[in-house]
């Protein structure tokens, strides 16, 4: 149905025709599950952000200080880049950004897709995964790193979401497939 709007927070209209991008980060696959229910409801294109070091499950042990999310989180500059660049990311006029939730900021890898892309005219959806923390200000740091967008407020999801969640929270949006 091309008459179902996506409402935005500054009351601009956009038509279900919209190409949709759903870009995410995960390690242990909660994250991109999610990621592969909005594009289905949506009917958005994913891309998966790939680090060019992958996550080990050693390197995501939160309470061993040797490990390497715990020494990156320490120190930015041990932080890995994201392998390879959607080629045509200006094709697309809704992004839904998803990511799992590190010391109550979006995983690092994001940063690198934010870097990487120009958001001018884009209207910008984030989500993120975590079994406690919430969303707090990730999607509010994201939005100031990119510098351009219309940024809407993001949401986050459990572990265990169901489809059905998935699906309200999308047709809440107004977008329709």
């Amino acid at each position: 149905d091309s008459s179902s709007p996506l409402q935005s927070t500054d009351n601009t209209l956009i038509r279900s025709e919209t190409k949709i991008l759903v870009a995410y980060f995960s390690c242990t696959g909660t994250t991109e599950k999610i990621a592969e229910k909005i594009a289905d409801k949506t009917n958005g294109t994913l891309y998966k952000i790939v680090p060019q070091t992958p996550y080990t499950s050693e390197d995501l042990n939160y309470g061993n200080p040797n490990s390497r999310t715990s020494i990156e989180q320490n120190d930015e500059s041990f932080r890995t880049e994201i392998a390879g660049k959607i080629e045509n990311f200006e094709d697309f006029d809704v992004i839904f950004i998803g990511y799992p939730i590190w010391w109550q900021i979006a995983a690092w890898p994001v940063d690198g897709f934010i870097k990487a892309n120009d958001f001018t005219g884009k209207t910008v959806i984030p989500f993120c995964t975590s079994a406690s923390s919430g969303l707090g200000d990730s999607g509010k740091l994201l939005e100031e790193m990119a510098g351009t967008g219309n940024w809407l407020e993001g949401h986050r999801f459990s572990s265990g979401v169901s489809e059905q969640t998935v699906k309200d929270w999308v047709e809440g949006l107004n977008l329709a497939k």
